[in-house]
């Protein structure tokens, strides 16, 4: 694990000004092409970058009135598509730049269409731990599309949804008008299995509310009760998948930063790769307000610190999405370390 870095001082919003990324996974044939295509002909998605993976099930089908570079093309609505060609980091830094220099759109947000196959996590490493990327970028949210057709089989037996589903922030079954209530509703009951605290929408005919996918994460520091529980994810229950679980760790006193490091960098020095997300808040000795930590295995963003608490309740709460490690295990992880950790 790379340490957790001492929280900044507070004084600039760390949030403020920089752009939303969405990424949008799901196994093949989940309709994330679809999606996409519905959403950016909104009046009011017409200044958004696309970025595709160019072993993707299909094209972004507008029509190309402009093509500003060999990976760059501006649609008919005015958005900009992208093709990931090489490593992310790159295609991003170089989007910003053209961006700045007047060469491409003043996009305000951008669109991360994963191929059907991959592993979300290593796209939210890359927002997470890349530098330079945090100065112009904030992960908005993680949307995974399940296919109401096969989606049952699939997390029964393959790995991929599995993690596509317990990593999201949204999740949308797609395909529903092809299947019977029946068959939905187990469908619905398995994905709170993995992932409880997520929200679920059945998109018709490939249209979902815009609202349900954008302004997902943190947007700055003053963040009231509000969007900090649509962040979180509420009250987040318990997953009872076998290997994935997904709970939320409530403790009442505060921690030092000591204690908290030593605990997180315990965890996954032992457990890293099974430590799929971990987010929250933390109550720390000395801060006013709660510092925003998250995790993705063994990568953790830079803690920021929201300007005030955005309730009466001050505990922390720290929500866990584990594969095979339960929560009684980190639960008493945490409480021993932090009687012995340093204050």
């Amino acid at each position: 694990m790379e340490a957790l870095a001492q929280p900044a001082a507070p004084g600039r919003d760390p949030l403020a000004g920089r752009i939303p990324v969405s990424v949008v996974t799901g196994f093949l044939g989940s309709g994330k092409t679809t999606l996409i295509n519905r959403l950016l002909k909104r009046p009011d998605m017409n200044r958004v970058a696309v970025i595709i993976n160019e072993f993707g099930e299909q094209s972004i089908d507008h029509d190309l009135v402009q093509v500003s570079s060999e990976q760059m093309m501006l649609l008919n609505n005015g958005c900009l598509c992208c093709v990931l060609r090489g490593d992310l980091q790159e295609t991003l830094r170089e989007l910003f730049i053209k961006r700045r220099n007047g060469e491409i759109i003043d996009f305000d947000r951008v669109v991360i269409e994963t191929t059907g196959l991959a592993d979300p996590a290593p796209v939210m490493q890359t927002l997470m731990t890349d530098t330079l990327l945090q100065a112009q970028y904030r992960l908005d949210c993680v949307v995974s599309l399940v296919d109401a057709v096969n989606g049952l089989e699939q997390l029964e037996t393959l790995a991929e949804p599995k993690k596509q589903a317990a990593l999201a922030d949204r999740l949308v079954i797609t395909k529903s008008d092809l299947v019977t209530g029946e068959q939905l509703a187990k469908l619905q009951s398995r994905l709170r299995e993995f992932n409880p605290q997520a929200p679920l929408r059945i998109a018709v005919n490939g249209e979902i509310e815009l609202a349900f996918l954008i302004d997902v994460g943190l947007r700055d520091t003053r963040s009231g009760l509000e969007d900090v529980e649509r962040w979180i994810g509420g009250d987040a229950g318990h997953g009872h998948d076998t290997a994935i679980q997904s709970f939320c760790l409530r403790f009442d006193q505060p921690f030092s930063w000591a204690a908290f490091t030593q605990c997180m960098e315990v965890l996954t020095a032992l457990r890293g790769s099974d430590l799929l997300r971990v987010k929250g808040l933390v109550n720390v000795e000395s801060h006013a307000g709660p510092l925003v930590v998250q995790g993705v295995q063994h990568l953790f963003h830079p803690p920021v610190e929201l300007k005030s608490w955005p309730s009466a309740d001050r505990r922390s709460r720290l929500v866990f999405i584990t594969r095979g490690i339960p929560r009684d295990t980190i639960a008493s992880l945490f409480t021993a370390i932090a009687a012995v950790a340093p204050r």
